[in-house]
């Protein structure tokens, strides 16, 4: 198949071409030409659409999966048919833009919940997996406290320059006072601000280290605790990876060798590597990515297309993606501007 094949197709082909690949993803069916002639949007005959048809699988846009079946597109054919709605500046329903907007405006949560809530909404409104991809971050410390929870334990709270804010809970020395934790608290605040994570880090364990740093023992383990919230400052190459909905895709996928094929997807996407590479993969351009099968290695085999857009900071640079991960059939019409869509509102939220 070249260019200059599909150039040569007639009007009326690529009109066959569009209808059949619209029915196509109606269900994920082959589609025959008794069901184009029936849909009655044409004037000539089943014969006659027969015919085009086969001027569509030789020019790579159609293929038949088995014989005396119906065509489905190839992927560049659904290539073609998705560069060609990606020209069009579709809208989502209001009530779809509500529930998207109402999971960003959420108060009174961490940037890894708001990303939790808008996945699940996303999941929800397109009927497929959704995903969402967010590399560890390196930006600058905003604000550091402790945060009392009972006896003998308490919250470490980061909150970062770039709206992500990380917690966990430790546990305490026994009778801890909390002007030792404001004390630890401060002492961070004053060593991290405008330093990287993994510099504030070392600057303040060398510190310790040489007894330079004005600490009690107790402020000292504290500190060292707060440390710990970002993995004992090694940093590194982490991407936090949010996968829901899998069940959607799942229920989509009848053969018992297409579920393996699923579940060894889900697994490679589970991994660190595969997560950055795909994130790597949106940071060309603007907008909306498509991948289409056996375009990228992650889905070749599986029959999945994964609809994905990255999201930024206030300085405007790429720091994850958020997307929808479906059969190949799904509706890109309406999926490709939710997408779109979910991640500009992410945008509006980290610009604030």
């Amino acid at each position: 198949m070249t260019d200059a094949s599909i150039k040569d197709l007639k009007p009326r082909s690529m009109e066959i071409f569009h209808e059949l690949v619209s029915a196509y993803l109606e269900d994920g069916l082959p589609v025959g030409s008794s069901r184009l002639a029936r849909s009655g949007k044409f004037d000539f005959s089943p014969a006659s659409i027969r015919s085009k048809m086969s001027d569509l699988e030789d020019a790579g846009l159609l293929f038949a999966p088995h014989t005396s079946a119906g065509r489905v597109p190839t992927e560049t054919g659904l290539r073609l048919f998705v560069d060609g709605l990606m020209e069009f500046n579709r809208d989502i329903p209001a009530e779809q833009r509500q529930s998207i907007d109402s999971e960003c405006a959420a108060r009174g949560i961490s940037f890894n919940q708001l990303l939790d809530k808008t996945s699940k909404t996303l999941s929800g409104l397109s009927n497929c997996a959704s995903l969402v991809l967010s590399p560890s971050s390196e930006a600058e410390l905003q604000h550091f406290e402790f945060v009392p929870i009972g006896v003998d334990r308490a919250l470490a709270v980061l909150v970062r320059s770039d709206g992500q804010v990380e917690n966990r809970l430790i546990d305490l020395p026994a009778g801890v006072p909390a002007s030792a934790m404001t004390r630890a608290a401060n002492y961070m605040n004053a060593k991290l601000k405008n330093n990287s994570m993994i510099h504030a880090a070392s600057l303040i364990r060398n510190e310790i280290a040489q007894h330079k740093a004005e600490l009690d023992e107790l402020t000292t383990v504290l500190v060292e605790q707060g440390l710990g919230i970002w993995s004992d400052g090694i940093g590194g190459d982490d991407a936090a990876l949010i996968l829901r909905g899998q069940a959607n895709l799942l229920d989509d996928i009848q053969a018992a060798e297409g579920l393996a094929e699923i579940r060894g997807l889900f697994d490679a996407l589970d991994a660190r590597e595969n997560a950055l590479r795909l994130l790597d993969a949106t940071r060309d351009g603007d907008g909306v990515k498509i991948f289409i099968g056996a375009e990228n290695n992650l889905f070749a085999s599986t029959g999945c297309s994964l609809v994905i857009a990255p999201y930024r900071n206030n300085d405007r640079s790429i720091i994850g993606a958020i997307g929808v991960l479906g059969p190949r059939h799904m509706n890109y019409a309406r999926i490709i501007p939710m997408v779109d869509y979910t991640s500009k509102a992410i945008d509006r939220v980290l610009g604030r």
